[in-house]
């Protein structure tokens, strides 16, 4: 599955979602279902902007809190609910609010990773979460991530020059760490619907 297309992907998220979400009324303690509708909500947050993309972040924290009620063990939602707290932490433009959900976001890869230590996936998300504050000063600095998203090319002036290329610095670093952790979270939440079996979108 090519998940580069923002549309195919918001398709196949929303199709995961009501999957997740008619599987829930089969069978609310299914911990395996509550993780991946919490990592689907997190993608579907990245296509929302501002207090809808806060809401529907804080819906994936309280499915992922649910799973492991059914399972405190569940290395994945622990991971997923790092990533959670980790986007939170980005949407928040207080330096002293974010640091918070960097703390948690921290434990909680912490945890999956005492639970999966051989995983590559979670010790990469405990190197993003220790640069998060430091990240999400220079994302804010420029305005927040909107207005990093459509900042204009380099233009023919030696000194905007500059201040593009720091610009560009800084934005392929948002989007090496942003962009990582939201393609490893799409990437798990594919793989575990593919096993289990989820019906393909309707074709439009």
């Amino acid at each position: 599955m090519d998940m580069g297309n923002d549309f195919d992907r918001l398709l196949f998220f929303e199709h995961a979602r009501k999957t997740a979400e008619a599987t829930y009324t089969k069978n609310p303690l299914d911990a395996d279902n509550l993780t991946r509708w919490g990592g689907v909500l997190l993608e579907l947050s990245q296509f929302q902007n501002g207090p809808e993309s806060q809401n529907m972040v804080q819906d994936a924290i309280e499915k992922l809190e649910e799973a492991l009620i059914v399972d405190p063990r569940k290395h994945d939602a622990l991971w997923c609910l790092g990533n959670a707290y980790t986007s939170n932490g980005f949407i928040t433009p207080d330096p002293d609010e974010a640091r918070v959900f960097f703390d948690k976001s921290t434990h909680y890869f912490e945890q999956a990773y005492e639970l999966e230590p051989q995983n590559e996936l979670y010790k990469k998300s405990l190197e993003v979460a220790a640069r998060a504050p430091e990240l999400h000063a220079e994302v804010h600095k420029h305005g927040g991530l909107a207005e990093q998203a459509m900042a204009p090319g380099p233009s023919a002036s030696t000194s905007t020059k500059q201040q593009s290329g720091k610009k560009s610095g800084n934005s392929d670093l948002k989007y090496d760490i942003c962009g990582w952790v939201i393609l490893a979270v799409g990437l798990f939440v594919w793989v575990g619907f593919a096993k289990s079996n989820m019906p393909p979108p309707p074709s439009i």
